[in-house]
């Protein structure tokens, strides 16, 4: 029965959970700003400081570790690590979309058989971060950083409906029209969300290197400059 911080930053959400054996204890979510190293140091300081009051001590830190948006992975993935250096104790990575999907899972139920769930990040323009999910969160196509156009997951769609999800999705509604496409509004990662995804690899021991442990960013960050600063 361990007690996991969670913690997730990968898009404009900003979130941070207590679990024990899979359950949320404590809970603290914000997304008023992008300034999340301000907000995550704070929900931590004021989290730690409850667990403290409660004689909980955590046994794991897990964060959501993409893909998503560079700096907030950043933020989150440091964050992370520091807690498990500082506490000694072990550092749990749990992949964004799948933490999505757990989400989907947990507000709406099942889906039926031969459906699909689509978890889709902004990725800019007409990219999406995404994979496909069945109903036990098992991986049914690679993640991938794909541009969509009206042709999208055409094969996919001939034999399986699609639920999209996530703040990805809203731009697809317009492109895919195929009647097999569905989309639920809503569905964003939330630390909350990670609990029993992360409860589960503490017991497989799934433990990442605190010292070299990377946020999984899909694409290489790509650094724009202001028109007014070409001028």
């Amino acid at each position: 029965m361990a007690n996991i911080i969670l913690i997730d930053t990968s898009t404009e959400v900003c979130s941070v959970a207590l679990s024990n054996n899979g359950k949320i204890v404590l809970e603290k979510v914000s997304d008023e700003s992008m300034n999340h190293s301000v907000l995550l140091a704070k929900y931590i300081q004021e989290l730690t400081e409850e667990m403290r009051q409660q004689g909980i001590q955590a046994d794991a830190v897990a964060v959501s570790c993409g893909p998503g948006s560079y700096t907030g992975l950043r933020i989150g993935v440091s964050t992370a690590k520091g807690l498990c250096f500082g506490a000694g104790i072990p550092l749990l990575a749990v992949n964004t979309l799948q933490v999505m999907s757990q989400g989907y899972l947990n507000r709406h139920g099942a889906v039926a058989e031969g459906t699909w769930m689509c978890p889709m990040i902004d990725a800019r323009r007409m990219e999406v971060y995404t994979a496909f999910y069945d109903n036990s969160l098992s991986l049914q196509r690679e993640i991938s950083a794909d541009i969509i156009d009206s042709e999208s997951y055409s094969d996919i769609l001939d034999s399986h409906k699609i639920i999209c999800f996530g703040n990805g999705s809203s731009k697809c509604k317009d492109t895919l029209t195929h009647p097999n496409v569905s989309f639920v509004d809503g569905i964003t990662p939330l630390a909350a969300d990670m609990a029993k995804l992360a409860e589960a690899a503490y017991e497989k021991k799934e433990f990442q290197d605190v010292a070299y442990f990377e946020p999984f960013y899909l694409k290489e960050f790509v650094a724009t400059v202001s028109k007014n600063k070409l001028m």
